[in-house]
Order: structure tokens, then C-alpha cells, then sequence
């Protein structure tokens, strides 16, 4: 599909599952050269990164553990700013090496908040690990350890993300149309 419409938006193609899935399995051979000796433990972060979280771990292939928890900032198409947690990571994170899993990094804001909480809580290292990165949009000290694709701030859904609910099952993505 060339354009999609969710409730009162249209989107389109932006880029394409092949495309993504070249990117994540580039981005998983780094990870593995980089990480995997050091026994980390992955937390993916729910709702928006299960597509992203599935695709690297099936690359992955290895060893790892794997938690997850819950937390939310946006609303509609914009931050709230206030980041809510919804389910925390059900694992023991002290003295361990953490590999955030998250489906985009824009302004910072919730990567930040969340390397702070883990660090506080225990972890000895914190990095990121994200499918997308939107670097002219970062307003918070939180640049990804590792991302599978850097793109122009634009609002997306699909392969995940969302907008008011809609559009996560999408296999492509897709970029709000300003008419």
C-alpha cells in the first residue's frame, strides 16, 4: 500500500520491510560483535517496540535474556512529556549490563529518563539499541549505542509504532502526509 489512513490522518510509504529488516540484521551483527560476551540483559520496551523487539532477537539467536516493561510519554503526535510507567521490567537489573530496546529515539526524553531509573536501581551499564533514530529531533542526552536506521523528524507508524492505537501492525512504515 501506498497511503494509509488512520482516523483522522493520511500516511504514507515511508520505508519498506525489506529495507527495515536489512538494517536490523545489520544493526544485530554489531550488537553481537559488541555485546553478547558481556551476558546483557535486553529490555524491551513495550507497546511500540514488539515488531522491532522480535526482528533483532530472531537475529540475535544467542544466549540472552530478555525482559520487558511498559512506559509512555506520547500522546496523539506529540510528547505529553511526562514519562508514566505502566509495567516495570520484571527482571533484577543490579550489577547488570542493560541493552534498552525501543522502537524510536526522537527528542531523548524517555531514553533519558529511563537510563537514569536503571542506573539508580543497580545496573552497572545502560545502552540503547533502537530501530530508529531521529537525531535532528534530540533534545535529551540519550544518542542510541545502536540503531538500525537514522530518518528526518517526521511523525511514522507501522512495524510497531503507533498513532492513538492505530497502525502498529503495519509490516511497512509510513510518514504522516501534510496536505
Amino acid at each position: 500500500m501506498r497511503r494509509i489512513q488512520l482516523k483522522d490522518k493520511q500516511f504514507e510509504l515511508f520505508i519498506t520491510e525489506e529495507q527495515l529488516s536489512d538494517a536490523i540484521s545489520l544493526m544485530a551483527a554489531k550488537i553481537k560483535a559488541d555485546a553478547m560476551d558481556m551476558n546483557p540483559l535486553f529490555v524491551g520496551i513495550l507497546n511500540g517496540a514488539f515488531m522491532f523487539i522480535a526482528d533483532l532477537m530472531r537475529r540475535l539467536n544467542g544466549p540472552y535474556e530478555l525482559a520487558f516493561a511498559r512506559y509512555y510519554s506520547y500522546h496523539g503526535t506529540g510528547s505529553t512529556g511526562c514519562l508514566q510507567e505502566v509495567m516495570p521490567v520484571s527482571a533484577d537489573v543490579k550489577g547488570r549490563r542493560l541493552i534498552l530496546l525501543e522502537d524510536i529515539v526522537d527528542s531523548g526524553y524517555t531514553m533519558h529518563s529511563l537510563k537514569k531509573k536503571f542506573k539508580a536501581d543497580g545496573a552497572a551499564e545502560v545502552r540503547i539499541a533502537t530501530m530508529l533514530f531521529k537525531p535532528s529531533a534530540m533534545e535529551y542526552d540519550a544518542r542510541p549505542d545502536y540503531a538500525a536506521m537514522e530518518i528526518p523528524n517526521d511523525f511514522i507508524v507501522g512495524h510497531g509504532l503507533d498513532y492513538n492505537g492505530m497502525g502498529r501492525a503495519y509490516r511497512d512504515i509510513y510518514r504522516i502526509v501534510n496536505d
